[in-house]
C-alpha cells in the first residue's frame, strides 16, 4: 500500500515563526521601550470575525506586541469608518491596521481598503501593495499567500517549473497565489493554471497539477481521483459540517482530506495547516511595518 502523505504542519511552523519574531521583539523593546503596534477595526457582530480578531490580538501580544481592538456597531456610517481609519493612520504609536472583512452591507469595502495608509496596511489589500507585488517591488503581502509560500519554502517544496493549479480566483487567495507562484523567486518559478466557476474540465485540469492550492470555498470538492500521484497538496478551505460529536460539527477544508492523503506527497491537514499561518505572517508583516519606522 502507498505511504500516506507528509503532513505540512501549519501550527508547528506558525510556532517557529512567532518564536523568531519573539526574539527579535525583546531586542526592539530593549532598544525602544516599545513592541511593534498592531490595531484592529472590527464592525458588527459576525461570530467569525470577532473570534478571529480576538486570536490575532492573543497571538500579538504572546511575542510581545502591543494590540488594540477597535469595535464599532453594525449601523456604523461608512464616514465613521473612515474617520476611524483616518485616526489610526495618524497614531504614530500604530504601526499596522487591519480592517476586519467582512463589512455590513452598505460600507463600500473598496473605498474602506482604498484609504488605509499602504505603509500601515499589514493585510496587504491595499491597491498599492498589491501592485507593487504585482511588479516585484517590496511590498506586503497578503497573510495567506505569505503563509503559503513560507510553507512551501520551509517544508523545501520543489516549485521551479512545477504546474501549479489553483482553485479559486479571489484577490485575497487565488490570485495574488497566481502571481507569488509565477514569479521568478523559490519559491516560484511555476507554471501556474487558474480554474474557477467558468472553468471547463476542472477535474482533469486538477489531476494535471503537481501544486494544487484549493481556495474555492465548497467543503471536500477534491476528491482522491481528482489529484495526481504525488501531488502537493494545499488546502485553504475551512467549512463546518455535521458530525456526531458533542460540537455537532466538525472542521474539512475544501480537499476531502482522507481520500487525497493517500494520493498526495505532501498535504496541509485542516485545521491545523494554512490557518495559523495566517496569522503569523500578519504578525510578521506588523513586525516588517515598524522596523521599517524604527530603523
Amino acid at each position: 500500500m502507498k505511504p500516506q502523505a507528509k503532513l505540512i504542519d501549519g501550527k508547528k511552523t506558525a510556532k517557529k515563526i512567532k518564536d523568531e519574531l519573539k526574539a527579535e521583539i525583546a531586542a526592539i523593546v530593549d532598544e525602544h521601550d516599545k513592541g511593534p503596534h498592531l490595531a484592529a477595526i472590527i464592525v458588527g457582530d459576525d461570530p467569525a470575525s470577532k473570534t478571529y480578531v480576538a486570536s490575532k490580538e492573543r497571538a500579538a501580544k504572546s511575542i510581545g506586541m502591543t494590540s488594540s481592538t477597535y469595535t464599532y456597531p453594525e449601523e456604523t456610517t461608512e464616514e465613521e469608518l473612515l474617520a476611524a481609519i483616518d485616526f489610526l493612520n495618524a497614531d504614530k504609536e500604530v504601526d499596522g491596521f487591519i480592517v476586519q472583512l467582512p463589512l455590513p452591507a452598505h460600507i463600500d469595502v473598496d473605498k474602506v481598503i482604498e484609504r488605509i495608509d499602504p505603509a500601515k496596511d499589514v493585510d496587504g489589500f491595499h491597491p498599492m501593495n498589491v501592485g507593487k507585488m504585482a511588479i516585484g517591488q517590496p511590498a506586503f503581502i497578503s497573510a495567506t499567500p505569505a503563509g503559503i509560500m513560507e510553507l512551501l519554502k520551509r517544508y523545501k517544496i520543489e516549485t521551479v517549473g512545477k504546474h501549479c493549479v489553483i482553485l479559486g480566483r479571489s484577490n485575497i487567495v487565488g490570485s495574488p497565489m497566481s502571481i507569488l507562484m509565477s514569479k521568478k523567486t523559490n519559491p516560484g518559478n511555476a507554471t501556474v493554471t487558474i480554474c474557477h466557476s467558468k472553468t471547463q474540465n476542472m477535474a482533469e485540469i486538477i489531476k494535471t497539477a503537481d501544486i494544487l492550492i484549493c481556495a474555492i470555498g465548497q467543503p471536500q470538492f477534491v476528491k482522491g481521483n481528482m489529484v495526481k500521484d504525488g501531488a502537493v497538496v494545499i488546502d485553504v478551505g475551512i467549512h463546518r459540517i455535521p458530525a456526531k460529536n458533542e460540537k455537532g460539527y466538525r472542521l474539512v477544508g475544501d480537499v476531502d482530506f482522507d481520500e487525497v492523503v493517500q494520493k498526495a506527497s505532501y498535504i496541509t491537514p485542516v485545521p491545523g495547516g494554512v490557518g495559523p499561518m495566517t496569522i503569523a505572517m500578519l504578525l510578521k508583516n506588523t513586525f516588517i511595518a515598524a522596523t521599517k519606522k524604527l530603523s
